[in-house]
């Protein structure tokens, strides 16, 4: 939670998770009471929430049985690839990326670096078209 959540995106008032041991362990319950975070649990009246993880849980498990082959134990260093592939990639639900409906803007992909695309090469115009334009982009995702 530290490490990928927090130090990456900052404390978040609230967490939501399944009733898994590792998120009613009282030491984890302490640990989100302390930053002030507020924890709430998804029900089986709430199907849709357990259903929408386990998708993407499958999405980032086949990710993973691509890159890895026959080196299964090197999957906590492929992960972090997989997740940035999954969220630069285009989401047919929404046809958006989650990266640009999280930060407003298209991630910039390391190709892009070395040749830079139209997108960079004109971006204080399209940045702020795009950052005036996320509310609509989250909204209709939604």
């Amino acid at each position: 939670m530290w490490r990928q959540v927090i130090t990456r995106f900052g404390i978040p008032e609230i967490v939501i998770s399944d009733n898994g041991t590792q998120f009613t362990d009282r030491k984890f319950t302490e640990f989100l009471t302390g930053l002030g975070i507020r924890q709430k649990f998804s029900s089986v009246e709430h199907p849709q929430t357990n259903g929408q993880v386990e998708s993407a849980n499958k999405i980032i498990l086949l990710g993973l049985k691509k890159r890895l082959d026959n080196k299964k134990g090197a999957w906590a260093d492929e992960l972090v690839s997989v997740l940035w592939s999954y969220r630069t990639t285009e989401q047919s639900s929404t046809g958006e990326t989650l990266f640009q409906l999280t930060y407003g803007l298209d991630a910039v992909i390391p190709v892009e670096i070395g040749e830079p695309s139209p997108r960079l090469l004109l971006k204080g115009v399209e940045e702020a078209v795009e950052k005036d334009l996320i509310d609509e982009a989250r909204e209709m995702a939604h």
